[in-house]
């Protein structure tokens, strides 16, 4: 199942209904303090996160002092079939139990002093009086319907046999959204049959006291035990159904024998069997440093750090796996205690899990910048009005009105810019950066990208790269642009056109080859890879690279990311000169030192 929605009611600063769309990567964008972190709590709350509990102090203090708190997820990738009264099968459809979109809407309400949630599924149910509430309709009530309505089914213990065809004499013609009680008789199987299918939900907050279980190191290695417990699942069950069998079987024959004592004692008692224990307590997994000293000791950049190598590391599990398990990933400002270029390591190694089987990714931040990094339709930006009202927004010209309401980067303010270089992606920086010395080598006149703080790189990103462009978001600061772009998309050629058109300096173009890490060699590549490919113009570098290792592991980051990083230092003026490479780099080079 995956989570597609999140709807909030009463909930902390959240009064009147909100509504998140959830995508596989999802970033909450505002200012401190303005309801990013209680969006994760709530759903956290939902999952029955351990960290996140629903308390009193959650109501909303714009409401009634009792008003009910309600936190819904909507879902879909949906279990084709669901196994009811113990070997009957059906479905969600079947069974009515879908929005009026198709999808799964649950909704938990938390009422009274205690706030204890009920659990509805919030459905396009009918409202005839002989089709409604069959859930809710133990057997006997069910038989006893069927009757009235003159029909027969094969099996009448069947419930779901008992409400298909009930439905099917009823024919229902009125549907209204409708609450379902998941948590009551009847329909307590619905939710228990559900329940296996959600999604794993991993909390990783920015503002953990350093404790010896510290969570925010913790819980990497927590997860993966409990990513593996769902995985071996089956076989923990076969183990826990074993044991009761045989404990019951030595139980009932002591029973036996004691009649045979006392029969008036032995009637009093009867075998039960309890399986309390949770395997997930049972399995601990942690992490220590040099002298055996507790990571959680270490700074918190070098927690987060292991945060980024986690992550890292399940781009490259999921990537080998067979069957892929449903996680959710819900970061607080991963850019928190971080040096800049993690900082994009670590959205880097997001965006990349992001695109992986069964995974989605969470985050936030208040750092303007890191919108820059993510595809555009990811960005939710969150904000409050003077009546303390939150508003959650999305779409065309967001990342202007994140502009406007965070500032923009100091980067972008600081007084020697001269020049803002405009590129794709984060790899790309790291290429110019690292290219750079070898270019000088060739001529010293060359401006020093990277060190030179006259020259500012801007990663626009994929999906925000025409909101960029369209939008101009650095007109402002009076500066011209030359921008960069892979020949690879067709429609960046329409932005250069754009930019081109502007005037005063800013200049624009696409590379002559498919892409950045086509400017690199073979003899680069081979001797970081220790593999050959043969690179042209128009080679899918990564794709081909990712073939040629084959099962081989290189490091803990993307590749892509090695290109730019040690691949290219790697490069000569003769290695630029074969590839017939060095007049147009250079010309990039000189376009943007004429604007110094």
């Amino acid at each position: 199942m995956r989570l597609i929605g999140l709807k909030l009611r009463n909930f902390r600063a959240y009064k009147d209904e909100h509504y998140l769309r959830v995508d596989t990567l999802t970033a909450l964008i505002g200012r401190n303090d303005v309801g990013k972190s209680t969006i994760f709590e709530a759903i956290g709350a939902f999952f029955d996160h351990p960290l996140c509990k629903v308390e009193p102090a959650d109501r909303c203090v714009h409401a009634q002092s009792d008003a009910d708190i309600e936190i819904s997820c909507v879902f879909d990738e949906l279990p084709e079939r669901l196994v009811l009264d113990e070997s009957a099968w059906t479905t969600l459809g079947e069974e009515l139990l879908l929005n009026g979109s198709g999808h799964l809407e649950i909704k938990k309400r938390y009422t009274g002093e205690r706030l204890k949630p009920d659990i509805y599924a919030v459905a396009r149910h009918p409202t005839d009086s002989k089709a409604k509430d069959l859930l809710l309709k133990k057997n006997a009530d069910l038989k006893k319907l069927a009757d009235e309505l003159g029909v027969s089914v094969d099996d009448r213990r069947s419930n779901v046999e008992l409400r298909a065809a009930i439905r099917a004499a009823a024919q229902p013609s009125k549907f209204a959204d409708t609450e379902i009680p998941l948590n009551k008789e009847g329909a307590k199987e619905v939710w228990a049959a559900l329940a296996p299918h959600l999604p794993l939900f991993a909390l990783f907050r920015s503002d953990r006291p350093s404790t010896d279980d510290d969570d925010e190191v913790q819980d990497p290695m927590k997860l993966a035990v409990r990513q593996a417990l769902q995985e071996v699942g089956p076989q923990l069950l076969a183990i826990q159904q074993k044991v009761e069998q045989r404990a019951i079987e030595v139980a009932t024959r002591t029973l036996e024998k004691i009649s045979g004592i006392s029969e008036s004692l032995s009637s009093t008692l009867a075998p039960r069997f309890r399986a309390d224990q949770k395997w997930d307590s049972i399995f601990k997994l942690s992490l220590t440093g040099d002298h055996d000293i507790p990571i959680n000791k270490r700074g918190s950049g070098v927690r987060r750090l292991i945060l980024l190598g986690f992550f890292q590391a399940e781009v490259e599990r999921r990537r080998a796996a067979d069957k892929h398990e449903s996680v959710i990933y819900a970061i607080e400002e991963p850019e928190t205690s971080q040096h800049p270029s993690n900082q994009v390591a670590v959205v880097e190694a997001l965006k990349a899990l992001s695109k992986e089987q069964g995974v989605q990714i969470l985050l936030t931040t208040h750092v303007p910048a890191l919108a820059a990094l993510l595809p555009i339709q990811s960005v939710h930006h969150i904000t409050q009005d003077r009546s303390v009202a939150r508003a959650i927004e999305s779409g065309d010209g967001i990342l202007k009105k994140i502009a406007d309401d965070l500032g923009v980067h100091p980067q972008f303010q600081d007084t020697r810019v001269k020049v803002f270089l405009c590129v794709e992606g984060p790899t790309d920086v790291e290429f110019f950066r690292r290219i750079t010395p070898v270019l000088r080598s060739h001529d010293p006149q060359l401006p020093e990208i990277g060190s030179d703080p006259r020259v500012a790189v801007i990663p626009l990103g994929g999906g925000t790269l025409q909101d960029w462009v369209n939008k101009q978001y650095l007109k402002e600061l009076g500066k011209p642009e030359v921008h960069i772009y892979d020949r690879d998309v067709a429609d960046y050629a329409d932005a250069c056109a754009t930019i081109n058109a502007r005037g005063g300096g800013s200049w624009a173009c696409q590379t002559q080859k498919r892409e950045i890490e086509n400017y690199l060699h073979s003899d680069a590549i081979y001797e970081i890879f220790n593999v050959r490919i043969a690179v042209d113009d128009d080679l899918d570098v990564a794709t081909t690279l990712n073939v040629a290792l084959g099962q081989k592991r290189f490091r803990s980051k993307p590749l892509k990311r090695v290109l730019a990083e040690d691949v290219a230092p790697r490069m000569t003026i003769a290695r630029l000169r074969e590839r017939n490479a060095l007049d147009e780099m250079v010309g990039w080079y000189r376009r943007i030192g004429e604007l110094l």
